[in-house]
């Protein structure tokens, strides 16, 4: 009879969460879908609330003025650029840094990690980065926008935790014993045994990269070298302000639709290269921030 209860309790109780789950699920999900199909959708039945489910009165004119812009493809190369070569620079700098803080025996890596944690909550302010930035011969090229924050202080405490619960301080031993250099431990040894964090800190610096674009507001003058999301953020300044300036009632009031599903379907393009790549790194995702946060 126990036993039955039990069962039956289980039961009970794994509905629940599948119940729980659902309803998150559709609340994570519902509003990226309800942006796709209003992207695609009649501005009329948009914000009348007719439009749940499905599309209604399909137009793609949203699309069409978008990809009349050709700073698009530009936007789109230049942040593929930055992207790619930032989080290169980024793992580049980050992963020796957080294998190297990891060792018990380097010495002042605790006033070291005091360091890197300051820097998480204060900086220089934006006139002395971008006096800086100039000084440099930085301002208005790429190093602008992919050295200032090469590595992130978050993102080098989580390697640093993940390097401490995973690579055993016998297998370093071992190395040495054989003759192994720190430098030909860490390329043929540590990194081979990384592939988790590395893929959460690529996941975590391209979509960071990839998101940005203040820092190219500030560093970048040259309109042929703006990233994806200013180009976006001027179409849609463009467009508003044109709508502003309408004096005929109906035609802004058309204008004001066309805008509306701009910016339905610049959500869309900006996020869309970030859903393609997530779901091929989901499976390091959980792994390597559960080790790298939790049991640090």
């Amino acid at each position: 009879m126990n036993a039955m209860s039990r069962s039956k309790s289980d039961r009970v109780l794994d509905f629940s969460i599948y119940c729980i789950l659902a309803i998150v699920l559709v609340v994570v999900i519902y509003p990226l879908y309800f942006v796709i199909i209003a992207s695609i959708s009649d501005p009329t039945y948009v914000n009348s609330g007719q439009m749940t489910l499905w599309p209604k009165g399909l137009n793609f004119n949203g699309y069409v003025r978008i990809f009349q812009d050709h700073s698009i493809l530009t936007g789109y190369r230049n942040s593929i650029i930055y992207t790619v070569v930032g989080t290169a620079i980024s793992l580049l700098f980050t992963l020796p840094a957080a294998y190297a803080l990891s060792r018990k025996d380097l010495d002042g890596k605790n006033i070291i990690m005091y360091l890197v944690t300051f820097t998480m909550f204060f900086s220089g302010g934006l006139v002395p980065t971008f006096l800086l930035i100039k000084q440099l011969g930085m301002y208005n090229t790429i190093w602008s926008l992919v050295l200032p924050g090469a590595v992130g202080p978050y993102n080098l405490i989580i390697a640093r935790s993940f390097f401490q619960n995973t690579i055993p301080d016998e297998l370093r031993e071992a190395a040495e014993i054989d003759g192994c250099s720190n430098l030909t431990f860490f390329v043929r040894m540590v990194v081979p045994l990384s592939a988790a964090i590395i893929s959460i800190m690529v996941l975590f610096y391209g979509v960071g990269y990839w998101n940005a674009f203040f820092n190219a507001l500030i560093y970048i003058k040259d309109k042929d070298m703006y990233p994806l999301q200013l180009v976006l953020r001027n179409i849609l300044i463009v467009n508003q302000v044109s709508m502003d300036m309408m004096g005929d009632v109906d035609q802004a009031a058309k204008q004001q639709e066309i805008a509306g599903l701009i910016r339905y379907g610049v959500i869309i393009i900006a996020a869309l290269p970030l859903l393609v790549l997530y779901p091929f790194l989901q499976r390091y995702f959980v792994k390597g921030v559960m080790i790298g946060a939790v049991k640090g």
